[in-house]
């Protein structure tokens, strides 16, 4: 399935995870409103409820009734190792397969970088 032609709140739910992964949001930081957040990507926010309830089920997201959703504590930390366990199971064996075909050297690559 491409990246588009997944549902909204799962794409919702990857700009939130990138966001706490680039450490705009920090455990035990707040994290915006279920409409601004509705407001800032044009979605309906039934849509960025459902996306914050799917972090709320795993234990990532709480929420302080009356108050708002926080990053919970240890969700950063969480969140790196399953992006990292899905890019080494997912990416990763096609990424190295083309370093083999185009026989590129590790030293050239990180010369580029």
């Amino acid at each position: 399935m491409a990246a588009d032609d997944r549902p909204v709140y799962i794409r919702l739910r990857d700009v939130i995870a990138e966001a706490i992964l680039e450490g705009r949001y920090r455990d035990g930081d707040p994290l915006p409103s279920v409409r601004a957040l509705a407001a800032e990507h044009g979605a309906n926010p039934l849509t960025v409820a459902k996306a914050y309830q799917s972090f709320q089920d795993d234990g990532l997201v709480i929420v302080r009734r009356g108050v708002g959703m926080f990053v919970a504590d240890g969700a950063s930390a969480r969140l790196r190792r399953q992006a990292r366990q899905r890019f080494l199971d997912d990416e990763w064996p096609r990424v190295r397969a083309q370093i083999e075909r185009l026989d590129l050297k590790m030293d050239e690559l990180f010369d580029l970088a």
